[in-house]
């Protein structure tokens, strides 16, 4: 018998159509992905040479279960150079993917029954984390209107004597807002006056245009500090999703819970990957700025043409790189066997009639949405969406 815990885990949407790619690539079909949450740079070289003279040196045995010293330190540093954050190693923990830090601070902090708020659209994985922790999901949903801004008025309304925690995503996926400072230090505040914790998911934080920044809730008081546990890795901004490098940093308390329950699980991340990762955060600005630009690029020429298809109203985003589209208005409406009643209809559709893949909103609770990664080149932004409006064209 499979365990309930799992039994009740709701199934990966992309993943799914990965395998519905994949079936087509094999028949020869031409596919242009939009549904990648990936950065299409390949890891720079630098980087990939100090995974090179890892392997020469022969480090490639189990660093301590919370991530080499090494590591730690230069995270430490990152921290003080970007938001003026002081932290020792023992407020550290790197891991196998930011998605594990997550998993860890969850597993760390949350009984069952404890509720655990997430505003929406958020990424899918948020919630399966928590419901395995037995942990209650709370979704908030956030306004288009405002650019998905947080609304922390809502969140405020959410709180009761059983809320433990919060988790934040800015840059957010899916819909690349950014929240603004003014109200993270609102959500930190009620955060220090409410006792729960702030888990702050900040992988996109080099990815962000129009002259914003990330502001790192830890940075905004002490107080908020003692209650924010920040995660991020080294995946979306140096190009690195395959090394499986993430960390968080936190309360010494919390970090030794999470660092505890790591030893039993995973042990220690990838030993030449986690040497190459100081690389990444010491030497790799130039290539971060340089792709940050070229996402810049196709974030607004992406949006710009999107807006050109009649119906579609695409709110610029401000970081990551995602967009979010509404499709409810072709509900209704068929062609060629397809008649599209939900995200996932238009998802089939698209795949199938203009063979460009996008990813439904419902994976990100995102109602009667689909979202577009512009992670692609521009000549194949350019035709996907050529191919996208002509399919569109036909639904009547």
């Amino acid at each position: 018998m499979i365990s309930k815990r799992v039994q009740e885990m709701v199934p990966s949407v992309t993943l799914a159509q990965s395998e519905k790619i994949a079936q087509l690539k094999k028949q020869g079909i031409n596919v242009i992905g939009f549904n990648i949450g990936e950065p299409d740079f390949n890891t720079p070289d630098n980087i990939i040479k100090k995974a090179e003279e890892a392997y020469r040196l022969g480090y490639t045995k189990y660093t301590p279960a919370s991530g080499s010293i090494e590591l730690r330190e230069e995270i430490c540093r990152k921290f003080k150079k970007d938001y003026n954050l002081d932290y020792t190693i023992k407020d550290v923990i790197v891991s196998a993917g930011a998605k594990q830090s997550l998993t860890n601070a969850l597993m760390a902090i949350i009984n069952p029954g404890d509720e655990v708020i997430v505003p929406t659209p958020c990424w899918i994985s948020y919630i399966e984390m928590i419901k395995l922790t037995g942990g209650i999901p709370v979704l908030i949903e956030m306004d288009e209107n405002t650019g998905y801004d947080l609304d922390v008025d809502k969140i405020k309304d959410k709180i009761t004597n059983k809320t433990k925690a919060i988790l934040i995503n800015s840059p957010n996926n899916p819909t690349g807002a950014v929240y603004k400072r003014d109200r993270l230090e609102k959500l930190g505040n009620l955060a220090v006056v409410n006792n729960f914790y702030i888990i702050s998911d900040e992988i996109y934080e080099k990815l962000i245009y129009d002259g914003e920044s990330n502001c790192c809730t830890a940075s905004i008081s002490r107080s908020i500090k003692e209650k924010t546990i920040t995660v991020n890795g080294v995946s979306k901004s140096y190009a690195m999703t395959g090394w499986r490098i993430g960390y968080a940093v936190g309360p010494t308390h919390v970090i030794k819970a999470m660092s505890d329950y790591q030893g039993h699980t995973t042990t220690s991340p990838n030993s030449p990957a986690q040497y190459a990762s100081i690389e990444a955060l010491s030497n790799s600005e130039k290539f971060v700025e340089e792709m940050r630009r070229e996402f810049d690029k196709r974030r607004k020429f992406i949006v710009e043409r999107l807006n050109r298809i009649e119906v579609i109203n695409c709110v610029m985003p401000k970081g990551a790189f995602y967009v979010m589209i509404k499709v409810n208005k072709f509900y209704g409406k068929s062609y060629n066997g397809f008649s599209i009643n939900n995200p996932m209809d238009m998802c089939d559709y698209l795949l199938s009639e203009s063979k460009i893949a996008v990813v439904t909103g419902d994976a990100f609770f995102a109602k009667d949405s689909i979202r577009i990664s512009y992670s692609n080149s521009i000549e194949n932004i350019r035709e996907g969406m050529d191919r996208m409006e002509e399919g569109l064209r036909k639904l009547k």
